[in-house]
């Protein structure tokens, strides 16, 4: 009973700890869109100085649908801003448009953690596609054969998570120091931009929490079985 009650409680647990930190960034992002930046400038416009400052003159800044659906490509070497990002000129346009850029000088420059995170994704992917099998495989191997699929894949996602945290910390950390250094904001919106950012992080942190404990939640279970 002690550990059905554990095993649901991690569940909760998990769900609302991603619940706050998407909470957070909407709140966070939805407070900075109104305040309006005093240089005037539109996020694709700061991203293009930002670029432009780092010798990134070939990257492309193209717009995309969504919102927060905000990211670099490497690949093809362009950043793509939803439509608010792209042409408001708002605390957290420009802050989401500059950690893009942040992205795009860690590409650059080969940041170590982003050249591994590179290298992760095909496996993260491979290993992700068992999951489609799981069903088939519980099947023949039963439920503890779903069980370690499970547990396998979680611990890939969890492996590339860690590897993302810094580089999302340090492409946050870019952009606030291009921001101040090429005089696109001022003292004061650093610290606005700063809360922006850093509730953008809090998801990566919460996603990772979310997945340690339902890894944890899934070895409860798979030793339940063992027993």
């Amino acid at each position: 009973m002690e550990e059905i009650m554990i095993y649901y409680g991690l569940a909760i647990l998990g769900f609302i700890v991603v619940l706050w930190a998407q909470f957070n960034i909407n709140s966070s992002y939805k407070k900075y869109k109104e305040v309006k930046i005093k240089t005037g400038l539109s996020g694709q416009e700061v991203a293009r100085k930002i670029l432009d400052a780092n010798g990134l003159n070939n990257i492309h800044i193209v717009e995309t649908k969504g919102e927060l659906t905000d990211h670099y490509d490497p690949k093809r070497k362009v950043i793509r801003l939803s439509h608010t990002i792209f042409h408001e000129d708002s605390i957290s346009s420009v802050g989401v448009a500059a950690h893009e850029c942040g992205h795009a000088i860690q590409d650059k420059e080969g940041y170590t953690f982003m050249r591994i995170r590179s290298v992760l994704v095909p496996f993260v992917n491979f290993v992700s596609y068992l999951g489609y099998f799981g069903l088939v495989i519980s099947i023949f191997a039963g439920i503890t054969g779903y069980l370690k699929i499970s547990i396998l894949i979680l611990l890939a996602t969890i492996l590339f998570q860690l590897v993302t945290l810094p580089v999302e910390f340090n492409a946050s950390k870019r952009a606030k120091e291009q921001l101040i250094q090429l005089g696109l904001i001022d003292s004061d919106e650093h610290e606005q931009v700063g809360k922006v950012l850093f509730a953008a992080a809090l998801t990566y942190v919460a996603g990772l929490i979310s997945n340690l404990l339902q890894l944890l939640r899934l070895v409860i279970l798979l030793n339940n079985r063992d027993d």
